[in-house]
């Protein structure tokens, strides 16, 4: 088949052990055009991923953030947003009120910006992995002004102990269902984004710009929220480690991220 393009996930399909990108990812990514496009999908933020474009040194290429949320071109362009979807003001609201009942915390996305109520454990943590400092703060503040300039999150993240997640995860499922995903990333992080939206819908997006067809992309994935992308993509790849339900979608399994699945499988369908 007719390769054009590649789409990966990061977090679990493209960094290894260590949560970076190995020798051999960066060798094989290297080997490839310089107008070949590579695209990231991922939950993450911005600020979260542009380093790895650095990395790659395809600095030009764009970026599917947010699950597809938030889709920018050439983020050291002037990061030209090219889609946008909102969780709305109230439901922000509505998530915060329904956690109190629990010690789970709470962080709110928007754009490239974080908002995180407290230095926790779960700040840090998230500030360690994913090179991105929190804005602190009372979050209503937040919501007030997204009401004001009629924006929202583009992720709400939940982050706590696996009991309070689960209870938090079915609270939500059970009222929310309609209008929001949620991914349970792991078992103790909830990760939620509008149910328009997706990696997949968010590949759609950009690949409009290239003139590229879906069924000309490569993709790589390894949890849920990856199953629309390597569903709709002309071949898709999932890790060793992905969940059962990924592999049950892709057109072949490669090895794990912690062992350069990614990268043996360029190296065997491109190069």
């Amino acid at each position: 088949m007719k390769i054009s393009a590649i789409c990966t996930d990061i977090d679990g399909t493209l960094l290894d052990k260590r949560r970076q990108l190995s020798e051999r990812t960066l060798t094989a990514f290297a080997a490839l055009p310089a107008d070949f496009p590579v695209i990231l999908a991922s939950s993450r933020m911005p600020g979260a991923m542009t380093h790895l474009l650095e990395e790659f040194k395809r600095t030009d290429n764009p970026l599917i953030c947010y699950n597809g949320g938030y889709v920018i071109r050439s983020p050291h362009k002037g990061s030209e947003m090219v889609d946008s979807t909102y969780i709305k003001p109230a439901t922000c609201r509505k998530i915060i009120e329904v956690a109190a009942k629990t010690e789970v915390h709470i962080s709110l996305y928007s754009a490239d910006d974080w908002y995180a109520p407290t230095m926790d454990k779960w700040t840090e943590k998230e500030e360690m992995v994913t090179k991105v400092k929190a804005k602190l703060g009372k979050q209503h503040g937040v919501i007030e002004n997204w009401e004001s300039a009629k924006m929202g999150a583009h992720k709400v993240m939940c982050m706590g102990q696996v009991d309070e997640i689960q209870w938090l995860y079915d609270q939500l499922f059970n009222s929310h269902d309609s209008s929001l995903h949620l991914y349970r990333s792991k078992d103790t992080y909830i990760e939620i984004a509008p149910k328009a939206i997706s990696k997949a819908s968010g590949l759609r997006r950009i690949l409009a710009d290239y003139n590229i067809p879906m069924s000309e992309v490569l993709a790589f994935g390894d949890n849920y929220n990856d199953i629309p992308l390597l569903d709709e993509a002309g071949y898709g790849v999932a890790v060793a480690n992905a969940r059962e339900e990924v592999k049950a979608v892709a057109n072949e399994v490669t090895s794990s991220n912690i062992t350069d699945g990614v990268a043996k499988s360029i190296e065997k369908l491109l190069l």
